[in-house]
Order: structure tokens, then C-alpha cells, then sequence
């Protein structure tokens, strides 16, 4: 009897701790509290972040209308990008600055519940505060949609949100995998790749889990809209020189007279609308990352 007891409280104590550790933090209120936002910077932001492109509606006319709906299929079920237009109802616009810098750095809603990370916001945390202040303010001048968003069709014991928590304690990572970007150059390629424009979700394979496996950081992986792979980036893999890199995005064209298509095409389409230096950095930061075996 004493053993039983013992136990019971050991396990309480446990599950206790486990809860506790597994919640969703916010930011505290005061984070953003000194920052001013610039609409102009902010679109540059929401550009290279490609938000459009998982937000705006299947078959939507204008990519700026944030309604959501767009459905992505993975083993853990299907997940459907939610309407984050600016209507106070069935949008985001009654958050506030510190809510959506919750959402985009700690992957938390101001309900205090955890986000999937089918949202990328393990790639976001790594934004600059500014950026996110930034984008905040021209996120205000964006349409209104009155889309309800849809729930996610995900497979128990993945449905359970909270279960999110003990994911983000073995594998939420917000350190940069280039430690030591020496240019201006480097590090704004750094932020373009690594964070806002989070090539590394496409391009680095993952775990059981789904986390990203950062020791194979962009040596390819397998497709998750369907057969094939998406393609290497490391050296030995990718061994355009920096310039084709850069017309590439802003492009689509190879220098084997290919083109991109598929996702890919999108993203093109946002880094074209990109100043030519934001793209001379992705491919500097690209040509400066060591060679790495692909996965078998």
C-alpha cells in the first residue's frame, strides 16, 4: 500500500511537471511594446516570407486576400491554412503586435494554445523583432475576408494539441544553423534562407516527427506534394555559381535552359519582386555552406 501511494505521487508529481513544461508560453505583453512598424518595409517581409502562398484562397484571383483554405496533406493528416485577413471575426484583426509576434516566434496563440508546425514558425522565430513589427503594419492595409477557417483532419493521437508542447521541447530549435556570418551579405542571406523565406522546410529532410534534420540542413528531400525529390542545395549538389543562382530566383530559369515549377515557382515569384541584392545574398549564403552527403 505505502508502494502504491509512493508511486501515485511520484506519477502526479510527473505528470504535473510535464504539463507544466509543455505549455504554451507567450511573449511577455511589454516585447513589443517600443517597436514602430513601417507598412513599406513590412511588405518586403510578407514577400520574401511567401505568406501568400500557403494564405490566400485555392484559385483565389488576388494573392492578398488571406482567406485560408488551402489544404496540406501529410502522415499525420491533413492540415488547412486558416484565414489570417485582417477581419476582427473570422481573421486576425483583433490581435494585437505581441499576439501575432507570439504566433510567428513561439508558434502560440492569444488563446494561449500551441500552433502546428506546419506553420513555419520555427523558421520565424529566428525573424528580427523590427521584421515583425514591420510586417505587422502593412498586414492592416490587406484585405478583409469573412471565411470562416476550417479545422484540421489530423490522425490521434496527433489531434491532441498539447501533445505540440513535448514536440517543441526535443525539437524547437531557434539557433541559426550558420553560426558565423561575417558579411552584411552573409547575414542577410542567413535571414532570408533560414528564416523568412524558410527554404529549409522544403529542402531538408525530417525526422519520424516531422522536425527538420538540421545535420542534413538543405541537402534535399522527398517531395511532399508527390513523387521525386526536392533537390540539394548544398555544394556538390547545386553547383550553379552565385550569378545563375540569383537569376534563377529571380527568373526561373536554369542554366540548363529548365524552369522551375511546382511550388518552386511561387517562391521564384516572390523572390523576383525582391531587390537584386536580396537575391546576391541567398546565393552567397548558398555558395558558402560546406558540402554535405545527401541522404540515402
Amino acid at each position: 500500500m505505502l508502494f502504491l501511494r509512493a508511486f501515485t505521487i511520484v506519477a502526479l508529481l510527473a505528470g504535473a511537471t510535464i504539463w507544466w513544461l509543455t505549455r504554451a508560453v507567450p511573449l511577455p505583453a511589454t516585447e513589443m511594446a517600443r517597436l514602430t512598424g513601417d507598412a513599406a518595409r513590412g511588405e518586403r517581409v510578407f514577400t520574401a516570407a511567401g505568406c501568400a502562398d500557403c494564405h490566400a484562397a485555392p484559385g483565389s484571383q488576388d494573392d492578398r486576400v488571406l482567406a485560408g483554405g488551402q489544404k496540406f496533406v501529410t502522415p499525420f493528416g491533413t492540415f488547412v491554412a486558416p484565414n489570417i485577413s485582417p477581419d476582427p471575426l473570422d481573421g486576425i484583426g483583433g490581435w494585437t503586435l505581441v499576439d501575432f509576434a507570439s504566433a510567428l516566434k513561439r508558434g502560440v496563440s492569444p488563446e494561449g494554445r500551441h500552433y502546428y508546425p506546419a506553420f513555419p514558425y520555427t523558421a520565424y522565430a529566428k525573424m528580427a523583432d523590427q521584421d515583425v513589427a514591420d510586417l505587422w503594419a502593412f498586414w492592416q492595409a490587406l484585405p478583409q475576408s469573412r471565411s470562416p477557417s476550417a479545422a484540421h483532419d489530423l490522425i490521434f493521437p496527433f489531434s491532441i494539441r498539447r501533445g505540440v508542447g513535448v514536440w517543441k521541447m526535443l525539437f524547437f530549435n531557434d539557433d541559426w544553423v550558420m553560426q558565423d556570418a561575417d558579411t552584411a551579405e552573409l547575414e542577410r542571406g542567413r535571414t532570408l534562407v533560414e528564416a523568412l523565406a524558410h527554404c529549409g522546410e522544403c529542402h531538408t529532410p525530417r525526422g519520424p516527427m516531422g522536425e527538420l534534420r538540421r545535420d542534413l540542413w538543405l541537402v534535399g528531400a522527398a517531395n511532399p506534394s508527390g513523387p521525386g525529390r526536392v533537390p540539394g542545395l548544398r555544394a556538390g549538389q547545386l553547383d550553379w555559381d552565385a550569378e545563375a543562382i540569383a537569376y534563377y530566383l529571380e527568373t526561373g530559369f536554369t542554366p540548363d535552359y529548365d524552369s522551375a515549377g511546382g511550388h518552386m515557382a511561387e517562391v521564384v515569384g516572390n523572390f523576383a519582386q525582391l531587390p537584386a541584392e536580396d537575391r546576391a545574398a541567398v546565393a552567397a549564403y548558398l555558395k558558402a555552406l560546406p558540402p554535405l552527403p545527401a541522404p540515402d
